[in-house]
């Protein structure tokens, strides 16, 4: 597997795999990774040429520098993971030449980023589509793998394609679990072991959530999975969403759309954690 850091190396090596007509799978992540990320990668191995992960914590998405100072990062057992499952570049710039100055352009998604994410971690989404931007420029990606756990950036990232006309495909992943339901995150890793033991509600409210859409109103249904995580004072409820998951748009009805999406982001001491599921009016019984 070969590893790179400058921005020249990666954008001539991807520009000769280009001109010799292969095709560029592209995985972009903040490291740490897990079997949700390498879930990506054997997806855009099995689909491409030549697979690309990129590993950068990416200063600018976070709000909160406390956050951005602990986040994990482990690029040496990133790369081991990596070359197992067949990657062939790892992508790993640092922050001084990824931003060379302060950026002056800013991104506004709308309606898109004010909710849920956007609404509580302000900038979050513009930091998300400048270093998407950038990626995307030095890798000219046939594809781009994403997880559905970060399903607000996913619909944030396919306004950005559409708006810039990059020229890949962007690709969705179901949700990698671990046994007792939590969904697979590199903050997970923060979590102490009671914490952890604690983390699996989230889902379970998610899942309460889904069964009650079948049998009361929204509202009804949101207030039984809030009454059922407060029943755990080490989670601190940020917020819970019943919305359609194509606008992102709070819904009074699930009738009303194609698809459906429950989100939710909580804390557990100084870790936040975000998870959703995605439903069809039928799967809920109607």
């Amino acid at each position: 597997m070969l590893q790179l850091s400058a921005l020249s190396d990666i954008r001539q090596h991807c520009e000769q795999v280009r001109c010799q007509g292969l095709r560029i799978g592209f995985v972009p992540t903040m490291g740490a990774l897990h079997e949700g990320h390498l879930s990506l990668l054997k997806a855009a191995k099995a689909q491409n040429d030549v697979v690309v992960c990129s590993v950068f914590v990416n200063p600018t998405q976070f709000n909160n520098a406390e956050d951005y100072k602990l986040y994990p990062r482990l690029l040496e057992q990133d790369a081991q993971l990596l070359a197992q499952v067949g990657c062939d570049v790892l992508f790993a710039p640092v922050a001084t030449e990824m931003y060379k100055q302060t950026g002056k352009l800013t991104f506004d998604f709308g309606s898109l980023e004010n909710v849920m994410e956007g609404a509580h971690r302000p900038g979050h989404f513009n930091g998300v589509a400048t270093v998407v931007s950038k990626l995307f420029h030095l890798v000219r990606p046939h594809q781009a793998f994403f997880g559905q756990k970060d399903l607000q950036q996913f619909a944030i990232v396919q306004q950005l394609v559409q708006d810039l006309s990059f020229d890949l495909e962007l690709v969705c992943y179901p949700i990698i679990r671990e046994e007792d339901g939590l969904a697979m995150s590199s903050r997970n890793r923060r979590l102490t072991p009671e914490q952890r033991q604690m983390a699996p509600k989230l889902y379970e409210a998610l899942q309460l959530l889904e069964r009650q859409l079948a049998q009361v109103c929204i509202e009804e249904a949101k207030q039984a999975a809030i009454d059922f995580l407060a029943a755990y004072p080490q989670i601190k409820l940020e917020y819970l969403e019943v919305i359609d998951a194509n606008t992102l748009q709070p819904i009074s009805s699930v009738q009303e759309v194609e698809k459906v999406a429950v989100c939710l982001a909580a804390f557990l001491g100084e870790v936040r954690l975000i998870d959703n599921l995605l439903l069809e009016p039928k799967e809920i019984g109607l």
